[in-house]
């Protein structure tokens, strides 16, 4: 994750600091280098641990749900990096001050993380096949 002055991208100040927006991309390669599975973990756990045909469909239906999350958090993200520029463009006041447009900014930022994360998590699950003998 990226650090400015010892705070990360997730944090408010980063930004108030003047740290660099992270694209997309970006974030998504910090959340494959990372084991967090997303604040959803346990849910899609549970999910992983239904018999099939069950668990497919339904880790299936998390996955749309997530990617239904995700982009619309891709939206806002992008708004809330818009609002960042102008506020930078306009100049700051003399002493940093955290503002809505920063916070606003962390926030989004880990919901993209959070999105990112249950997805990889998703993909990984979907893509490994019960044991033909689970639960005997």
């Amino acid at each position: 994750m990226a650090q400015h002055h010892g705070y990360s991208s997730g944090h408010s100040w980063y930004y108030v600091l003047g740290g660099e927006v992270l694209r997309p991309k970006q974030i998504l390669a910090d959340c494959r280098l990372s084991d967090y599975k997303g604040c959803s973990a346990a849910e899609i756990e549970r999910a992983d641990r239904l018999a099939e045909p069950g668990r497919s469909d339904t880790l299936r239906q998390l996955q749309q749900s997530h990617l239904a999350q995700l982009k619309s958090d891709l939206s806002r993200y992008r708004e809330c990096v818009r609002a960042l520029r102008t506020d930078r463009e306009d100049g700051r006041p003399p002493a940093p001050v955290c503002r809505d447009v920063h916070v606003a900014l962390s926030l989004k930022h880990n919901h993209l993380v959070n999105d990112f994360a249950h997805l990889l998590y998703l993909d990984d699950l979907l893509s490994r096949q019960k044991d033909l003998f689970d639960g005997l």
